[in-house]
């Protein structure tokens, strides 16, 4: 066979060989769901998917800080064909996310979603609250996302937690810097639990436990929903609203080390990654994140 005749391989999650990256064996499956359509600052998010996927071939297998290889411990990690959003308007991605992510659930599969903008990911989130029982969902993020309506469009994604509370009444939401009054408001009318930003640092800085807080507020399952500006700019430039006072790689890594310790993290998604052209380290970063999600919510058992 020529290299012409040869059938192109889908890009896959750490670029894993066939046997280690097979749906149907796999103990992880990474879905990419690349809808845009409502960003209102810098766009690029529907690009978001493919380029954590190609910037996690250059991330190293073996876990440094882990002292093994993850994927190993999760018994693969699969990558499926990315989502079909032609033509669909948020409430329609929703529905077909939902029932894709559905349909792994039953297989009893850790998923990943990587989304563009965050209202691409409220059906994975509705999938996941429809098959544990009394799920945490666990916002990392920037801004609140709790308007009814952002110009005139419920579905904008400044909308899509919003969306979330019309199915699901248990959000706890952590790293917030940026939100309107009505949402605060909101907030407190619904009982959320409210983690800002500028308290973590002071807690940080106070060497206090800001953490515990934050697992005492959730149920023991627990689904992650990560907006990529609930980092600092200055490590993920790459999103369609940065906003300054983020999150660092140590404070999430930390976070997540200390959930999947401590709760069932029954899946994640991650979303808002909008790529800068030239630029490779936020992609990176997030790639990165999600390996070492893996590793903490499926442990190796034997270390190097």
């Amino acid at each position: 066979m020529t290299t012409v005749d040869r059938p192109i391989r889908q890009p896959v999650f750490l670029d894993l060989p066939p046997e280690q990256a097979n749906p149907q064996t796999a103990g992880v499956v990474v879905l990419p769901a690349p809808f845009e359509r409502t960003s209102t600052y810098g766009r690029g998010s529907a690009r978001g998917p493919a380029a954590i996927i190609a910037a996690s071939q250059e991330v190293e297998l073996f876990d440094a800080v882990l002292g093994c290889e993850p994927y190993e411990a999760a018994g693969g990690i699969a990558t499926l064909a990315p989502l079909d959003v032609t033509d669909c308007d948020g409430q329609a991605v929703a529905e077909r996310l939902r029932h894709e992510v559905g349909k792994w659930l039953i297989k009893n599969r850790l998923l990943i979603t990587l989304g563009g903008e965050h209202t691409s990911v409220v059906g994975a989130i509705r999938a996941h609250c429809e098959a544990y029982p009394n799920v945490t969902v666990l916002q990392l993020d920037a801004h609140s996302d709790l308007r009814p309506e952002y110009n005139g469009d419920p579905w904008n994604h400044a909308c899509a937690m919003a969306r979330v509370l019309d199915f699901h009444d248990h959000l706890v939401q952590v790293g917030i810097r940026s939100q309107a009054k009505a949402e605060r408001a909101t907030a407190q009318e619904r009982g959320l639990t409210v983690v800002h930003a500028h308290d973590i640092h002071r807690k940080d800085d106070e060497r206090a436990d800001w953490i515990e807080e934050i697992i005492e507020a959730t149920h023991h399952n627990v689904y992650v929903t990560f907006d990529c500006d609930v980092m600092d700019p200055s490590l993920v430039p790459a999103t369609g609203a940065p906003e300054p006072g983020g999150l660092t790689w140590r404070q999430v890594n930390a976070l997540l080390r200390r959930l999947c310790l401590e709760r069932n993290v029954v899946g994640l998604d991650v979303n808002e990654l909008a790529p800068i052209e030239g630029m490779q380290f936020p992609e990176f970063t997030m790639a990165k994140l999600i390996y070492r999600f893996v590793g903490y919510r499926c442990p190796c058992r034997h270390r190097f």
